[in-house]
């Protein structure tokens, strides 16, 4: 929170004004609130102003700090149309530097709010003007890319609006952020994690779980121990420290968001959680997948989806009958839950299913197909490995395990999702709505291991932290790579790249998904092709804001095949 005396009697004025009047719902944007528009608004235009600063917050009726946009948490949504230019001016008030990344849309490097990657960041008392073409349509989000700002509440939603039809009509929509937020500071989180593994983990396995058979045997206690591996550990923070919010509001605090029965309602899920994997249902409906990272899907009709940080679904619900019906979205560790209500008026309510038992990480998980793995299985540090897994990987501080033999489980639910007994969204699940734009086989290929130690929470790519690596992965300009990034740990790893989408591998020929994030689950492995066709300097990196910020990151260039005309 700013301590300097220099706000003024006027600035403290205001400062009143803002908060007179704030409810349980804390400091909200209008598109935020307990909705009933057809078609939230937001700011729009060519011209558009933004202030990040400092504010205070109340969530289930606790208040804290946040680093807000305009004010609010999360900020105003931003409402743009495909083919418009847009001009977005940022000024910061806080005491440090601050930032905007546009996450999803493609612009020029410059425009893409990296500090120390495509431009300086934006200093205390600076405003920086954002300019770039909108040449893209659907659901996106922007947030800060500076120390852990994130975490604090600098986030907010973005639609672009198509220029020509709608692929999938509805009748109304509502922006449905998902994120999480800590009253403890977010250098305290970090600072916990380092110093004691686990230490937010408080649903470890018990003796009464081993007497009820409802975790591991007591002989696989005894391997796993003997490997320093903890099962439970799905999610570095959990609901311990965590309340998990939609649209800034907590589960006490019920966000509502309003149909008519009969009508078509969109819902565009973005995930701006820093740490937390959701699986979202709203029992009662079915959900129609229509889009993926802002990109057009055919439909497909499932009853949960798991959504990871940075990335965005757009659902469409009918709902026929005059009731209530409880949103849900469950931290994959079920450790907690955003909660939220569709309903035909405001304060109706519906039953709030209790959380479900905590799953347990398996041998699939650490990157082995059962029990063959299992009997040869090395258990002074996971050195066991395929021989054709990437040689330059090594067991060291920063490389806890090596996944002996990465599977593809693109076709496979999330942790703890494969017995919910009922359909649950996977990967392979979604065929692009349009045929990919580039038909071109990959004339190469590139692998690329998400490493880790828990115990040390120490995070990077191929074994080394950002801080390590010696130079950033290369591609030539529009050359097509396959690329296969192997988890080499067993804790799923959202991984995006900056202003490109690639299409994730499923099978669904020439209508591969096109994403700009992909999640890579425990001991798997998740391949994409990618056409390098935005010239410049470009982050890459875990979505987990604290995986990131402990060495989880590396630059992509791209850059014209040599002796190439400009």
């Amino acid at each position: 929170m700013r301590t300097d005396l220099s706000i003024g009697r006027r600035g403290l004025l205001r400062a009143a004004a803002a908060f007179a009047g704030v409810g349980a719902s804390g400091l909200l944007p209008a598109w935020a609130r307990a909705a009933s528009s057809d078609r939230p608004a937001g700011l729009s235009g060519e011209d558009i102003k933004l202030t990040i600063g400092h504010a205070t917050v109340k969530i289930d009726g606790r208040t804290g700090h946040a680093v807000t946009t305009n004010g609010t948490v999360p900020g105003p949504l931003i409402r743009l149309r495909e083919g418009q230019n847009v001009r977005i001016a940022v000024t910061n008030t806080l005491d440090e530097d601050t930032s905007i990344h546009w996450h999803g849309l493609l612009v020029p490097f410059q425009m893409d709010g990296v500090p120390g990657v495509s431009f300086p960041g934006i200093k205390p008392g600076e405003t920086f003007v954002y300019e770039f073409p909108i040449i893209q349509s659907g659901t996106y989000w922007y947030h800060s890319h500076s120390g852990l700002q994130e975490l604090e509440g600098h986030y907010g939603p973005i639609i672009i609006d198509p220029k020509g039809d709608e692929p999938a009509p509805y009748d109304r929509e509502h922006v449905v952020v998902l994120s999480d937020y800590s009253f403890l500071h977010p250098h305290k989180v970090l600072q916990k994690l380092k110093q004691q593994a686990g230490v937010f983990n408080q649903q470890k396995q018990t003796v009464a779980g081993l007497l009820a058979g409802k975790d591991q045997s007591l002989k696989e206690r005894v391997e796993w121990s003997g490997m320093r591996m903890d099962p439970t550990d799905i999610l570095d923070v959990t609901g311990s420290i965590y309340s998990f919010l939609i649209n800034g509001h907590g589960p006490k605090d019920n966000w509502t968001g309003l149909f008519q029965p009969g009508e078509r309602v969109r819902l565009r899920f973005i995930n701006a959680a820093s740490m937390t994997v959701f699986n979202v249902r709203i029992p009662g409906l079915k959900l129609s997948v229509v889009q993926a990272d802002g990109e057009a899907v055919r439909p497909v009709a499932v009853d949960e989806f798991q959504i990871s940080p940075a990335e965005t679904y757009d659902i469409i619900v009918q709902p026929t009958d005059d009731r209530a019906y409880t949103l849900v979205a469950e931290a994959a560790d079920r450790s907690g839950m955003a909660r939220g209500t569709l309903a035909p008026r405001v304060g109706m309510t519906a039953a709030v299913p209790p959380l479900r038992q905590r799953p347990v990480l398996g041998m699939k998980d650490m990157g082995m197909d059962g029990g063959a793995a299992h009997a040869g299985m090395d258990h002074s540090g996971m050195s066991m490995r395929d021989p054709a897994n990437a040689p330059q990987v090594k067991m060291g501080p920063g490389v806890q395990m090596i996944s002996p033999m990465p599977m593809d489980r693109t076709g496979e639910p999330g942790v703890g999702l494969a017995d919910v007994g009922h359909r649950v969204l996977v990967y392979t699940d979604l065929a692009a709505l349009q045929p990919n734009p580039d038909p071109r086989p990959p004339s190469r290929t590139m692998q690329i291991h998400l490493t880790g130690n828990m115990e040390r929470f120490m995070w990077g790519f191929d074994g080394k932290k950002f801080s390590e690596l010696t130079k950033p992965i290369a591609f030539t300009q529009d050359e097509r790579v396959r690329v296969t990034l192997v988890n080499d740990t067993m804790m799923s790893h959202p991984i995006h790249l900056h202003g490109h989408f690639f299409e994730v591998v499923t099978g669904n020929s020439g209508h591969h998904p096109r994403k700009h994030t992909v999640t890579v689950q425990p001991g798997g492995k998740v391949s994409f092709d990618l056409t390098a066709d935005a010239p410049g300097d470009w982050a890459f990196h875990c979505h987990m804001l604290l995986h990131m910020h402990a060495g989880m990151f590396n630059v992509v260039t791209v850059r014209p095949a040599a002796g190439a005309q400009g």
